[in-house]
C-alpha cells in the first residue's frame, strides 16, 4: 500500500544537525562573512603596536572616553526603565482618559532623532532663547538667570538621549503586558496583592527579559550616538574615534578605539544574560482571556495623564513645535533648490538601503527554513548583530578594508592596463550603501523571519509536490503573502538610515549630504534656525513606522485579544 500511494517527487525534509551544507548554507553564509567583516576589521587592530597617538590618549583623554561612556550608559539605562515601563503599564492595564491615543501617541518620540532634540533644547533654554528671555523680561532680571542650570553637559546628553530612547522599553514592555496570562494576574489579586503589588510581584518579573531587551538597546543606541553629546561638549567613546580618525588622521588608533567601544556593547549583552541566571519567565497557560483593567480614580487618574502627557510633551511635541515654528518663520533657508536635493539625496540612499536590506532578510530568512542547521542558524545571527555596532566603529570596519581593496585594484589596473581608476569603494556610496545595510540589517531581518514563521511549511510541501523549486516557492507562495510585513521591513529600515549620522559622516563622498548630515553641520554653527528645515522633514517621514509599530503591538496578544475592564477596590 505504501508503495501504492508513494509520490514520485520527493519533499526534502528540513534536517536538524550537521550535513553537507547546502547552495543556501553556503551562500547565507557568505553573506555573514560580509557583513561580520567589518567586526573583524576593528578588533584585528587590537594586536597591532600602540602609537604614539594611542600612548597620548591613554595618559590624556582616554579615562574620560570611558568614565563618560560608562556613566552615559547608566543613566540612559535607568532613565529608560523609570519612564518606559510605567507608561507601558498604563496604557496596557488601566482605564483613565486619554488612554486609547497615549497608546501609540506614546511612540512617537522614536520618530525625533536625539540629535534634533538637543538642538531644540538648547535653542530653547540658553540665555538667549525664549525660556529665559520670557523670564528675565518677567521677574525683571536683565543680568541673567544664573540658578538655571547649564543644559551642555552628560547629565543633559543624558536626558535627551532618555526622551528619545524610552519607547524602545515602552514598546517591548507593552508587547510583553499584553502576553501575559489573565489568569496569573488574577490569582495574585485573590491573594491579596492590590494592582501596584501585583506589579511589582508578578508582571515586573514575568516582563524581565522585554524589560531588559529594551534596555540594552537603548544603551547601544546611546554608546552610538554622536551628534547629541558633540553637541553637548560631552567626551565618549563615539567622539573620541571620529577626533582620532579625522582629526589626528590615525586610522589604527581609532581601530583601537572601536575596539574597546564594540566590548562596551558585548559587556551589556553579557551583564544582562548572566543577571537573569537560571530563572524562568515564561508562564504555561494555553489559553488566552481579555486581560482585567482597573478604573483610576482620582490622583491616580491624574498621575496616569500626566505620567503619559510629560513623556510625550517633552520627547516629541515640544522639538517638533519649535521646529515647526523656526522653519515657518525663516521659509527663506529651505525653501529653495538645494534643499529638495538634500531630499532627493537623502531618500535614494533609504530608499536602496531598504530594498537591499529587505532583499538580503528575505533570502536569509528563507535559507533558516529550508535548512535549519546550527550552521545555517548561525550565520543568520552573525548577519543580524549589525545593529549592535556603534555607527563610528561601523564606518571604520568599512572603510579600511575597503580602501585597502581600492588601493589593490588601483595597483593591478595600472600594471595591467596602465590606468588606475581611483576609488571605486572607499569614499563612495558603495561604502555608505554597506554600512547602511550592516548597520539596520537586524530589524527587517527579524520582521522576516516573524512573518515567514507564520506561514505553515504545508504550503512549502505542497509548493514542492507540484515541481516547484526552493526559489520558485519563495516567489510565487512566500513573499506574496508576506507583502504587508515586507513593506513595514522596508519603511523600518528606510526611517532608521533617514536618521543615521556618525556612518554618515564618516562615509559619504565629498559634495554629498543628506539631510541628517547638514542638520549636524548646520547646528554645530549654531545656526538652529536653518537647520529646522531637514531636521522637520526627518521627523514627519520618522511618524509612519511609529504608527506601524503601534498598530503591530496592539494586535500582538493571542486568543481574543484586548482586556476587560474592571473596577480598582
Amino acid at each position: 500500500m505504501a508503495d501504492a500511494v508513494q509520490s514520485p517527487i520527493q519533499v526534502p525534509k528540513l534536517r536538524r544537525g550537521f550535513s553537507r551544507p547546502s547552495g543556501w548554507t553556503i551562500a547565507a553564509w557568505i553573506v555573514a562573512a560580509c557583513v561580520a567583516a567589518p567586526v573583524v576589521t576593528v578588533f584585528s587592530h587590537v594586536f597591532l603596536p600602540k602609537g604614539e597617538i594611542w600612548v597620548h590618549l591613554y595618559e590624556t583623554v582616554l579615562g574620560s572616553y570611558v568614565a563618560n561612556s560608562a556613566l552615559m550608559m547608566l543613566l540612559v539605562g535607568i532613565g529608560v526603565l523609570i519612564v518606559g515601563v510605567p507608561a507601558a503599564w498604563m496604557v496596557t492595564l488601566c482605564v483613565f482618559p486619554g488612554r486609547k491615543f497615549f497608546e501609540w501617541a506614546l511612540l512617537l518620540p522614536m520618530a525625533m532623532p536625539a540629535y534634533v532634540v538637543a538642538y531644540t533644547y538648547v535653542g530653547l533654554l540658553d540665555y538667549a532663547g525664549p525660556v529665559q528671555t520670557a523670564l528675565r523680561d518677567l521677574l525683571g532680571m536683565p543680568d541673567g538667570l544664573h540658578w538655571i542650570p547649564e543644559v551642555r553637559n552628560l547629565p543633559g546628553a543624558a536626558l535627551m538621549l532618555v526622551l528619545v530612547l524610552y519607547p524602545y522599553v515602552y514598546l517591548l514592555a507593552r508587547a510583553a503586558f499584553l502576553e501575559q496570562s489573565a489568569c496569573v494576574l488574577e490569582v495574585s489579586r485573590t491573594l491579596g496583592c492590590s494592582p501596584t503589588k501585583g506589579f511589582f510581584r508578578v508582571a515586573l518579573p514575568l516582563a524581565r527579559p522585554a524589560l531588559a531587551a529594551g534596555a540594552a538597546l537603548a544603551v547601544m543606541e546611546s554608546l552610538n550616538d554622536f551628534g547629541t553629546v558633540q553637541y553637548f561638549g560631552v567626551d565618549t567613546m563615539a567622539t573620541g574615534i571620529y577626533r582620532v580618525w579625522r582629526g589626528m588622521g590615525d586610522p589604527e588608533a581609532a581601530s583601537q578605539l572601536a575596539a574597546l567601544l564594540l566590548i562596551f556593547v558585548f559587556v551589556v549583552f553579557g551583564f544582562e544574560r548572566w543577571s537573569r541566571g537560571r530563572k524562568s519567565f515564561a508562564h504555561t497557560s494555553s489559553r488566552y482571556r481579555p486581560l482585567p483593567r482597573y478604573h483610576l480614580q482620582g490622583w491616580l487618574k491624574l498621575g496616569a495623564i500626566a505620567g503619559c502627557s510629560l513623556p510625550l510633551l517633552l520627547g516629541f511635541v515640544a522639538p517638533a513645535a519649535v521646529l515647526l515654528g523656526w522653519a515657518l518663520n525663516h521659509p527663506e533657508f529651505w525653501w529653495r533648490p538645494s534643499f529638495l536635493l538634500l531630499i532627493r539625496n537623502s531618500f535614494i540612499m533609504a530608499g536602496i538601503a531598504g530594498l537591499l536590506g529587505v532583499a538580503v532578510a528575505v533570502f536569509l530568512a528563507y535559507a533558516l527554513r529550508l535548512h535549519a542547521t546550527p550552521a545555517t542558524s548561525l550565520a543568520v545571527r552573525i548577519a543580524g548583530m549589525g545593529y549592535a555596532i556603534p555607527g563610528t566603529v561601523l564606518a571604520i570596519g568599512v572603510l579600511l578594508p575597503f580602501a585597502a581593496l581600492d588601493h589593490e585594484i588601483n595597483r593591478w589596473a595600472k600594471a595591467t592596463l596602465g590606468v588606475a581608476p581611483g576609488l571605486i569603494l572607499s569614499g563612495t556610496l558603495v561604502a555608505v550603501t554597506f554600512a547602511y545595510l550592516v548597520r539596520f540589517l537586524t530589524g527587517s531581518l527579524n520582521a522576516v523571519e516573524a512573518s515567514l514563521g507564520k506561514i505553515t511549511r504545508s504550503m512549502d510541501h505542497a509548493a514542492r509536490s507540484l515541481g516547484r523549486g526552493p526559489g520558485s516557492t519563495l516567489w510565487n507562495v512566500h513573499l506574496p503573502i508576506m507583502r504587508g510585513s515586507l513593506l513595514t521591513a522596508g519603511i523600518l529600515v528606510f526611517v532608521d538610515v533617514l536618521k543615521e549620522l556618525p556612518a554618515t559622516l564618516v562615509l559619504r563622498p565629498f559634495n554629498f549630504d543628506t539631510l541628517a548630515v547638514v542638520t549636524y553641520n548646520l547646528a554645530s554653527d549654531e545656526r538652529l534656525a536653518e537647520a529646522a528645515g531637514p531636521a522637520l522633514a526627518i521627523v514627519v517621514v520618522g511618524v509612519l513606522p511609529v504608527i506601524l509599530l503601534s498598530r503591530a503591538i496592539g494586535r500582538s496578544r493571542p486568543g481574543t485579544g484586548g482586556a476587560v475592564e474592571g473596577a480598582v477596590p
